[in-house]
């Protein structure tokens, strides 16, 4: 009888313990994430006034350093590198590529294309929205904004193609492909492809 009793007490409970411990865990993964872009946004504007890298937190292997707005959407800020934990907190700029105004900084001839990364289900999932004509900008660390133009889009598969990073100015944006898809780490590539407005106003904050 105690034993009967104690069961069909305790297995409520069980349950009730159960689904609050998950709730909470999935409340504090909502809340880090918050926080993460809080800290971001924080360092990105602390560069904008000092000019100089800020690490969004002291043990960080990346920091901003561009923010990104595609035509209507919320800006993003950018990160340096690909790796795994700047793609997890925002997009990410492609080792291999350049940002045009610190191409022009530090004097350099030659231009390269800027490559900017991110998840298709995350900071890219506005990315199939951009089509021909519509705006892109970019933001410096010295607060100036460079205008862009979409050019058009394309799919490659990532096991037969190269990134087309070369010496051509402009802008791509580059993300996994399909993006309603489930499954993870598929070798499509969906690229978008942005020209510089060479008739628009360069604005300094």
């Amino acid at each position: 009888m105690n034993r009967t009793w104690l069961s069909k007490r305790l297995l409520p409970l069980l349950l009730i313990a159960a689904g609050v411990w998950q709730l909470a865990s999935a409340s504090w993964i909502l809340v880090k994430a918050e926080l993460s872009q809080y800290l971001i946004s924080r360092a990105w504007e602390r560069q904008l006034h000092a000019g100089e890298i800020q690490k969004p937190w002291p043990w960080a292997d990346t920091w901003p350093v561009a923010r990104l707005k595609l035509d209507q959407q919320k800006p993003l800020v950018v990160l340096q590198g690909i790796t795994g934990e700047a793609l997890a907190f925002g997009p990410g700029l492609h080792e291999a590529s350049a940002l045009p105004f610190a191409q022009e900084h530090a004097g350099n001839t030659s231009v390269r294309t800027t490559v900017i990364a991110a998840h298709r289900d995350t900071h890219f999932r506005g990315l199939e929205k951009l089509q021909a004509g519509m705006g892109v900008q970019l933001q410096a660390r010295d607060g100036r904004w460079q205008h862009y133009r979409v050019l058009g889009t394309k799919v490659v598969d990532s096991t037969r193609e190269t990134l087309p990073i070369s010496d051509r100015p402009g802008l791509l944006l580059v993300t996994c492909y399909p993006f309603g898809s489930l499954e993870a780490g598929g070798p499509l590539r969906y690229l978008v492809y942005a020209e510089p407005v060479p008739d628009a106003a360069v604005i300094q904050l």
